[in-house]
């Protein structure tokens, strides 16, 4: 019995700290969103805590992330957030201006777009954001930028990190029109309660989906006052759309259990039983 427990045990650590982050699953959705253009079908690329440098997870793993967003054809791909990550147990640190360097080779037909997540921050938010910039990412913090889709406008609003940013969503759609679809793009999903009806969809990324899911009881320990109701997926509440994903490297402790790197595909279209946002 205690030959079967101890292989046990070497098995589940074999799994969580080195065969799960090393992997990149592909999770596709399909929202139906208030406030979308009638007719309309938008793919969205949406991937977030990148943490380029954390174990399993070095610029070779970047850049199998974006074979595999370009593979989705996105019409816009959307980054929620902690590109780099510093002290971590068992990596070692990527310069921005090295992840910038991969990341531009995604290809969105209409744009690619981010915001700044804490670790971010904590390196250098000015010196993310010229390496993200130079490598033709559009960052918005705090800002909202129109983009073209096929015959419809988008604004894409970028709010600044909850934690360590100052968040201003009033900024971020400060120059939307009315009537006009809303994206909400921000790192940590602590500030969905404040988005307004009017997004039709706010996404984000932080909490790694606990990053260890323990079965019949939940996720591990997520960073979130709020615990884990807004873990990873898609969460409506009173109407508003928010979709989270797990991200793909790790922080802190180079682990993964039942909550494997992914890309995540979005598929928007109209929610034609939904209210429509107001103006």
């Amino acid at each position: 019995m205690l030959l079967l427990l101890l292989a046990t045990a070497v098995l589940l650590a074999a799994w969580a700290f080195w065969w799960e982050p090393g992997r990149l699953v592909l999770r596709r959705a399909d929202l139906e969103v208030p406030g979308w253009p009638e007719g309309e079908e938008t793919r969205i690329a949406l991937i977030a805590d990148l943490h380029v440098g954390s174990p399993r997870n070095g610029r070779d793993n970047l850049r199998r992330v974006v074979r595999r967003v370009n593979e989705t054809l996105p019409d816009l791909v959307l980054i929620a957030g902690d590109l780099t990550i510093d002290n971590v147990v068992g990596g070692r640190f990527v310069p921005p201006e090295e992840i910038a360097e991969d990341l531009a080779a995604l290809d969105a037909r209409y744009g690619v777009f981010a915001v700044l997540g804490n670790h971010d921050r904590w390196l250098s938010a000015e010196r993310v954001e010229k390496a993200l910039s130079g490598a033709g990412i559009t960052v918005l913090d705090n800002r909202g930028r129109r983009a073209r889709v096929r015959n419809h406008d988008v604004w894409i609003a970028g709010v600044a990190d909850f934690w360590t940013g100052h968040p201003s969503i009033d900024d971020a759609l400060d120059g939307a029109r009315p009537g006009e679809p809303v994206i909400v793009v921000t790192h940590n999903p602590d500030i969905f309660p404040e988005v307004p009806p009017r997004a039709s969809l706010t996404l984000a990324g932080h909490t790694h989906g606990g990053q260890v899911l323990i079965p019949f009881v939940g996720p591990g320990i997520t960073p979130s006052r709020f615990g884990d109701r807004y873990a990873a997926g898609h969460v409506v509440e009173d109407g508003r759309h928010l979709f989270v994903t797990t991200g793909v490297g790790t922080s802190r402790l180079g682990v993964r259990f039942l909550v494997p790197p992914e890309v995540v595909a979005l598929r928007l279209t109209r929610c034609e039983s939904c209210e429509s946002p107001p103006e």
